[in-house]
């Protein structure tokens, strides 16, 4: 570490300390890795793509950090000033597409086996595969201790921005930023023992974790590698329509409907209803300025304890959860482990074994709207975190849910199925939104 080339040096996030305290914990490489695949239907100039991505890298700080925790009693975050683009570049042009294929789901592997020292200066890596004359697949891996699904989003657009104005020979129109250091101030100056009230009532009366017992494999091998799977479907566009218009309609947003939906399943697969599972949160303070244009992880994971009333019509119902997770989110800064330790579970515990994701940004529609030459669409996503179930939605043109799932724990049968049900419950709701939960 060159003294010369750091910028700031500063503590972490109580969300960064527990991330770091699960991958050196567990030792696990691919533990909080995420890896996103984009296709490119464009013919790219290297030069422009590579100084697009250098400029988002020199104006965030978050993306020209790295950890230290060695030798220390409080880990810290290390801005350097100075860091080069880690883009790779690869013509695969003289493969055939079989061969193609193959190498790519090899590279993607080897790739994901890399993770990441955290003690760099950069915790992201970019490569661009180039297949054809105007086809690539552009893999950005990273680590979640400097991005969430906000930050992606906003990185993303703002490269494609950059590339694109440059691709022109015109000014890049970007808005100043702030550094992350301004959301760690802010979150020094909170009040954690406000939040401890509320926390501790929401969760009164829960001693156990919802079980997941009915849904997992029967016969499950200790030895066996940990492996993370992901399992898809699509909507039409007018379903996806359909659902959107009901949401506003009644006020709802999507995310109340799908945290609803998996609450409603989790009762059924559990057979109890009283429901606890954990609920992502944007996490960006509304009393801190300019907090959208921070690139950084402000991204928190929130334990939702919800009560089913099978009597209650499906709408009414939402509305309630609705006003539930409008509260949850007023303290939504909260550090897990803080919480975790107000409530009745067990340290030995965890608290919930679920998580509902809700990503909210599509590069796709970005393009298509801007009228962007850069021809960028979202192909997939690979992470892994501590949670064996995740249920990830993508609002598009045409919804994506997806699970994130421990292959270890759960057959590719059981959450195909799982897909099903979802489906089912929001054809249902789309014929019915009055019907009963129980029927």
């Amino acid at each position: 570490m060159k003294s010369e080339n750091i910028e700031d040096i500063y503590e972490l996030t109580p969300l960064q300390k527990g991330v770091l305290f699960h991958c050196l914990y567990e030792n696990e490489s691919q533990l909080y890795f995420f890896q996103i695949v984009y296709n490119i239907h464009s013919s790219i100039n290297a030069d422009i793509f590579e100084k697009a991505w250098q400029i988002v890298i020199d104006r965030h700080t978050i993306l020209r950090t790295g950890f230290y925790w060695e030798e220390i009693e409080n880990p810290l975050q290390v801005v350097y000033k100075q860091v080069k683009v880690p883009l790779t570049h690869y013509d695969w042009r003289h493969l055939d597409r079989v061969e193609q294929g193959n190498q790519l789901q090899s590279f993607i592997d080897d790739d994901r086996k890399q993770g990441f020292e955290l003690s760099q200066s950069c915790q992201m890596r970019l490569s661009l595969i180039r297949l054809a004359d105007d086809y690539y697949q552009f893999i950005w891996s990273y680590h979640f201790m400097i991005i969430d699904g906000w930050t992606d989003s906003l990185v993303i657009k703002e490269f494609v921005q950059i590339y694109e104005a440059l691709s022109q020979n015109q000014q890049i129109p970007l808005a100043p930023t702030r550094p992350y250091k301004d959301y760690i101030n802010w979150l020094k100056q909170q009040d954690i023992s406000k939040t401890e009230i509320f926390w501790r009532k929401a969760l009164q009366g829960i001693k156990t974790p919802t079980p997941l017992t009915y849904i997992e494999k029967i016969d499950q091998s200790p030895t066996q590698e940990q492996r993370y799977d992901e399992e898809k479907i699509k909507l039409s566009s007018e379903d996806t329509q359909t659902i959107q218009s009901l949401a506003i309609q009644n006020r709802l947003t999507l995310a109340t409907i799908f945290n609803g939906i998996w609450t409603i399943l989790l009762s059924r697969y559990s057979r109890r209803k009283d429901i606890l599972y954990g609920c992502t949160a944007n996490g960006r303070p509304v009393d801190l300025n300019s907090a959208e244009s921070i690139a950084g992880v402000f991204l928190n994971t929130l334990p939702i304890y919800v009560n089913i009333d099978n009597q209650q019509p499906l709408l009414s119902w939402f509305q309630y959860l609705q006003t539930q997770l409008v509260e949850a989110r007023r303290y939504e800064y909260t550090p897990l482990t803080e919480i975790h330790g107000w409530s009745e579970i067990p340290r030995s515990l965890p608290l919930f074994e679920s998580i509902v994701v809700m990503e909210d940004f599509s590069v796709k529609r970005f393009a298509k709207d801007r009228g962007i030459n850069l021809k960028i669409e979202y192909h997939k996503t690979y992470y892994k975190s501590n949670y064996p179930l995740n249920l990830v939605i993508y609002p598009d043109e045409e919804l994506f849910i997806a699970f994130s799932y421990d292959s270890r724990r759960f057959e590719t049968a059981t959450i195909v199925a799982i897909l099903e049900d979802i489906e089912i419950i929001l054809q249902q709701m789309i014929n019915n939104c009055n019907i009963k939960i129980q029927d």
